[in-house]
């Protein structure tokens, strides 16, 4: 088969191929493929708890669960189609058996007091036709949709469009800052489109998501590649991390704060929380020690004699900070902070050692000043006078 003719829609998760018997096209499901995929770390496992529901995928920006209502017998990977608010819709089932309990588990929907909609039955050829002649109207619509919206003067933008499976309805996602009165724009689209819509706030992360692109780490951004669930992020997500409260570079490409700043903040409160308070200079024989910085991970404080300088810094481990506060208020005082051991720091191998960052360069051969001169000489020399041998001639 040819790799040209395959057809990969990563938003849904889906691939169209060209049936090596009859010609004709076929779309299949492609674990993998798209970022609301759960890995099924049980599967071959069956407990009997959640029989007939199971996770239902449709674009990139929804899944849900529904209950098989029919006798057919669904596995992962099936086309089905689903209850819809108005008419009905395709989805490609992803999750069965007991780990759809644990997802709902996670999304605190408690299986016995919620109602969920229903499986009618397994797609057939012309459903799955019928969608995909849909689907390739949302780039084309989403052109005209931002044109009308223009035209009206709304301050919007249409970030994506989706289209239901029967083609009778549409979603259309949108950015705004404010609220917008869309009334004339779903008349407007009814009219142009023929459908029904559906209008649907996002934000700026998710319009990020849906755009994609690459991060300054170099890697794909997360809001297009996981993330499905946009938690609040603030700066003291910054500040717990000792990171500067520099907005051009806490801010990711969709201008908000970067999602991976709420990563690490666990382990940054972990540790700030076995850090003693230094709230004044630490008082020795020679003189009082001010906090400069600390390393929060490795849990060392930096002192220095002067508290305006970071020229001579002592580093003192957590524990012995906590010792010398505890001393201080029982008006002891140690002898010097210079005299205090260094705190053991973990060793870092790295695969290359500790060479030099010009190791690869080729070394630049070096020539003797003394050579040099003495071959220049040589050469006047033989220019300018006669050998011996030639005069006595």
């Amino acid at each position: 088969m040819d790799n040209e003719t395959i057809q990969y829609d990563c938003f849904r998760g889906c691939v169209v191929s060209p049936d090596s018997e009859t010609g004709e096209e076929s779309c299949g499901y492609r674990a993998g493929c798209c970022k609301l995929s759960a890995r099924n770390w049980l599967q071959g496992v069956e407990d009997g708890s959640c029989p007939d529901l199971f996770d239902v995928r449709f674009k990139n920006t929804r899944k849900g669960f529904y209950v098989n209502d029919s006798q057919q017998k669904i596995n992962i990977g099936d086309f089905v189609i689903v209850e819809a608010t108005t008419g009905h819709d395709l989805g490609i089932v992803t999750l069965s058996g007991p780990i759809v309990k644990k997802q709902m588990a996670c999304k605190g929907i408690d299986p016995e007091h919620t109602e969920f909609k229903k499986i009618y039955r397994k797609a057939k050829s012309a459903d799955i036709q019928k969608w995909r002649e849909a689907t390739a109207r949302e780039q084309e619509t989403m052109i005209k949709a931002r044109k009308i919206a223009t035209e009206l003067g709304l301050d919007m933008k249409i970030g994506d469009v989706e289209f239901q499976g029967d083609g009778t309805k549409a979603i259309f996602y949108y950015i705004a800052d404010g609220r917008v009165d869309f009334r004339q724009l779903i008349k407007v689209f009814a009219e142009e489109f023929r459908i029904r819509v559906e209008m649907k706030q996002i934000g700026a992360r998710q319009e990020a998501g849906l755009i994609g692109g690459l991060g300054v780490c170099g890697r794909e951004l997360c809001c297009a590649n996981y993330i499905t669930s946009f938690q609040s992020i603030s700066t003291a997500a910054a500040r717990c991390q000792d990171l500067s409260l520099n907005p051009q570079k806490l801010a990711g490409q969709c201008g908000k704060l970067k999602c991976c700043l709420n990563y690490e903040v666990a382990n940054y409160l972990d540790a700030q929380s076995r850090l003693p308070k230094v709230q004044g200079p630490l008082e020795f024989e020679d003189g009082n020690a001010y906090l400069r910085k600390t390393d929060i991970l490795r849990e060392i404080m930096y002192f220095s004699y002067d508290r305006n300088a970071d020229s001579d810094l002592y580093p003192l481990d957590a524990e012995e900070v906590r010792e010398i506060i505890k001393m201080n208020r029982e008006g002891r005082r140690p002898e010097s902070l210079r005299t205090e051991p260094e705190p053991s720091l973990p060793e870092f191998v790295t695969s290359v050692g500790d060479d030099s960052i010009s190791r690869f360069d080729s070394p630049k051969r070096k020539r003797s000043r003394g050579g040099r001169k003495r071959g220049g000489n040589a050469k006047r020399g033989g220019k300018g006078q006669k050998e011996p041998g030639n005069g006595a001639q």
